[in-house]
């Protein structure tokens, strides 16, 4: 199905950030119908959209019906962009594409269900889990939102589908009237704080998942953090059923699960199994859905298997919450890490060092994470690139070292890096190629 191209028609938008989700979302209201005034500060940025058809210009903010502004560039902390200054200023809303998207799917008279997952960790691969339940099952679904697919771009679904969404806090704390019959918190743990100004800040914007839910409405939560405990005993004064889920639940199916190791993957797959079971998918197509998930690239992903060695690429681990996930469950490997530190550093992982043979340290704050390891005596190099990383994980583990290789960098990427996704895509190209030489 197509949304009516005059759906927004009279409607005008200034989208600023032309990005994975900005073009897409500039590209979509204008077939929509919409006026559509694009900017990026980035000069090829722009250039590329005015090479694909777009109104370049430095917006006005009289007349506009909304700012939709990239999910990445702040209008509160730390420092308002100069867009966001100039909407507030003019009391335009500022607004995600994922609340766009649901604006337009009422506005063309669906009445397709919407489901919200968002946390520290984990919300990517529960998103894309549930939405294979939902096609296992035969069910009308569109997933994305902060995972693969701009939100909206996702195409109109009938009454009966179900959009499937990953919510950060940055799309969150820019929505109006987006209502999600079944919404999930999966964790809570320090991120994003110079975003947000402090952990109470963080915590209110993930709380957003549950505006507007009443009775009839599925409010899932984790209960494995203490802040998650408190989100879930506020959930218990409002109207919606609440799910309380941990890494402990048993979930059928699991076992079988090569994609989904670890833990906290029991988690991930606990809330998507009680979201698909409240959505209408029966039980057994719950089960086999877990069973034959394929996984998501950069998240423990075994990219490689060269002379008894695995490779396992989980670059989207950029905190060091989630890369303890990755280190628990392996009994003895050689660990790339480093990269932008976040906060603390990896401080919180010491739990984890026996684990480690030898850690490869890589980029800006190489030096940071050696400290930590130094004071605990365990085996590490600072070794600067992920090319260098790969080659002397691939040495240490022919020499009998360890026979796990895992990147999983408890930092950002964007120092060496455009993201996580081109972090690890190189590191699957740097193991694959090992595989291919040792082959040859």
């Amino acid at each position: 199905m197509n949304f009516p191209r005059t759906l927004f028609a009279g409607q005008r938008y200034a989208v600023v950030g032309l990005g994975r989700n900005g073009l897409p979302a500039a590209h979509a209201l204008r077939a929509l119908g919409a006026e559509v005034l694009a900017w990026d500060d980035r000069k090829d940025a722009r250039d590329a959209a005015a090479a694909e058809g777009l109104t370049v210009h430095d917006p006005d903010m009289r007349g506009l019906t909304a700012l939709v502004l990239s999910p990445g560039i702040p209008h509160t902390f730390p420092q308002p962009h100069p867009m966001a200054k100039r909407a507030i200023a003019a009391k335009v809303p500022i607004v995600s594409d994922a609340e766009l998207l649901y604006r337009a799917v009422r506005a063309a008279g669906s009445q397709a269900r919407f489901a919200g997952i968002t946390g520290t960790n984990g919300k990517a691969t529960s998103t894309a889990l549930l939405a294979h339940m939902l096609d296992v099952a035969g069910m009308p679904t569109a997933a994305g939102g902060n995972l693969g697919t701009a939100a909206l771009a996702l195409p109109l679904l009938p009454d009966d589908g179900t959009y499937v969404l990953e919510m950060s806090s940055y799309m969150l704390e820019r929505i109006e009237t987006l209502h999600f019959d079944a919404a999930a918190m999966l964790n809570l743990s320090a991120d994003h704080i110079d975003r947000h100004g402090d952990m109470a800040g963080y915590a209110r914007a993930k709380r957003a998942i549950f505006g507007g839910q009443t009775e009839g409405d599925l409010a899932l939560v984790g209960v494995d953090d203490e802040p998650s405990r408190q989100m879930a005993g506020w959930l218990h004064t409002q109207q919606a059923t609440v799910v309380e889920i941990s890494e402990r639940d048993q979930v059928p199916g699991i076992d079988h699960a090569r994609a989904l190791p670890g833990a906290h993957n029991a988690q991930n797959a606990a809330a998507a199994s009680v979201m698909a079971a409240f959505l209408g998918v029966p039980a057994g197509k719950i089960i086999e859905a877990i069973r034959s998930y394929p996984g998501l690239p950069h998240r423990q992903e075994r990219v490689a298997e060269v002379g008894g060695i695995v490779f396992v690429n989980d670059s989207k681990a950029t905190n060091a919450e989630s890369a303890a996930r990755a280190l628990g469950c392996y009994d003895r490997l050689i660990w790339i890490a480093g990269g932008m530190a976040k906060e603390g550093g990896i401080r919180p992982l010491t739990e984890f060092f026996p684990r480690i043979a030898l850690a490869l340290l890589i980029g800006r704050d190489a030096a940071i994470l050696a400290e930590t390891l130094a004071a605990q005596k365990v085996p590490h190099r600072i070794v600067g690139t992920l090319e260098t990383a790969v080659a002397q994980a691939w040495d240490a583990a022919r020499q009998g070292t360890a026979d796990v290789v895992l990147l999983s960098p408890s930092c950002a990427s964007w120092d060496q890096f455009t993201g996580f996704d081109q972090r690890g895509d190189r590191f699957r190209a740097l193991a694959q190629k090992l595989a291919q030489e040792r082959a040859a």
